[in-house]
């Protein structure tokens, strides 16, 4: 025996029941205060003597919002860009939004048309690394506005931008390295369109021009545990001491190869990543690192977008600079005295 499907009450139902409009029950459920008291009061024990439940496809169109938010990320690999998502994610969520998480690839010529694909499904955007030249990123968020931008280290985008200071993580780094007795240091670049490399390079330039005895040598690199792995056999033949690297991913990579050659940490190479992710308290041996704040980072960053929907016509041009901090771990030590 084929059971009757229960009948969803509908808008007209509620407003047959209540003996109002469609419009005066969407305006009552949508929470509109120009709605009569008495009338609204009635609407609403309508509404919950037949349980009905708002579209929330129509209530968005009749609102003119989604209720959701994009965040464009260039990938999922690095598990700070999870922590970043975790802080924007909890902090939309406690104002009633949902994140839509798009993933940019790898393909920066096609970054922007990513962006406005994002954002038309959206009411807002964030823009997590993105990585294109600044005049076409300039030009983009002049069509993507509400948008906030994470990780772009200049102060005069049309957007409020969130920037790790990743000059001052680096040049931490290298005087930790530098008190421990190391004056020849390998650095592994992150890749090619990695936009936060440049502040690295700055300090490393900085460090440089203040020291004659330091030595710094330029490994390529990139984002990810097989990119340090790569890059192992490349930091031996430098013969540095000491090694910078782009981020905590790489550097655990590299901890691997070079446990695989035989070559001790601390003891013969000190290793030191960027980021402080869990993996770095797990890996053998710890890692010394940068901590950022990233889940702060995401949260902040939500606070700048909300403003901005909220107020369309409020100033958006903002530059927030998160500090970077030394964290020390077991994988840098003194420079050896003889030499591998």
């Amino acid at each position: 025996m084929t059971r009757a499907k229960k009948h969803r009450a509908t808008i007209g139902d509620v407003s047959a029941l209540a003996d109002v409009s469609r419009a005066t029950v969407s305006r009552v459920m949508n929470g509109s205060p120009t709605v009569d008291a008495v009338i609204a009061d009635r609407v609403r024990k309508a509404a919950a003597e037949l349980q009905y439940r708002p579209s929330n496809l129509a209530r968005s169109l009749s609102l003119g919002r989604t209720g959701t938010v994009a965040v464009s990320v260039p990938d999922l690999r690095n598990p700070m860009l999870h922590t970043v998502l975790q802080g924007i994610s909890a902090s939309a969520a406690h104002d009633g939004y949902h994140l839509l998480v798009s993933i940019a690839g790898d393909d920066v010529s096609q970054e922007e048309r990513h962006f406005l694909d994002a954002r038309q499904r959206c009411d807002g955007l964030i823009l997590v690394n993105p990585r294109g030249p600044e005049d076409e990123l300039r030009s983009a968020l002049l069509q993507l506005s509400p948008a906030v931008v994470i990780n772009r280290d200049t102060t005069d985008l049309p957007a409020p931008t969130l920037s790790v200071n990743h000059e001052r993580g680096i040049a931490l780094l290298i005087e930790h390295l530098k008190e421990l007795g190391h004056r020849h240091l390998a650095y592994v670049t992150g890749p090619p369109t990695a936009v936060s490399d440049l502040p690295r390079k700055r300090a490393i330039a900085r460090a440089l021009a203040a020291d004659s005895r330091l030595e710094i040598q330029t490994v390529s690199g990139g984002r990810d545990v097989f990119d340090g792995r790569e890059a192992a056999e490349e930091v031996l033949r430098t013969r540095a001491t000491g090694v910078l690297v782009f981020n905590d991913l790489v550097a655990v990579g590299l901890l691997s190869k070079l446990r695989e050659l035989g070559i001790s940490v601390p003891d013969q190479l000190s290793v030191a990543g960027f980021d402080d992710i869990d993996l770095a308290h797990c890996a053998y041996p710890s890692l010394t690192t940068v901590k950022v704040a990233h889940y702060e980072l995401g949260c902040r960053a939500w606070r700048e977008l909300a403003v901005l929907l909220e107020h369309p016509d409020s100033a958006s041009e903002a530059f927030h600079s998160f500090d970077a901090d030394l964290v020390r771990r077991c994988s840098t030590g003194p420079a050896p005295e003889i030499p591998r």
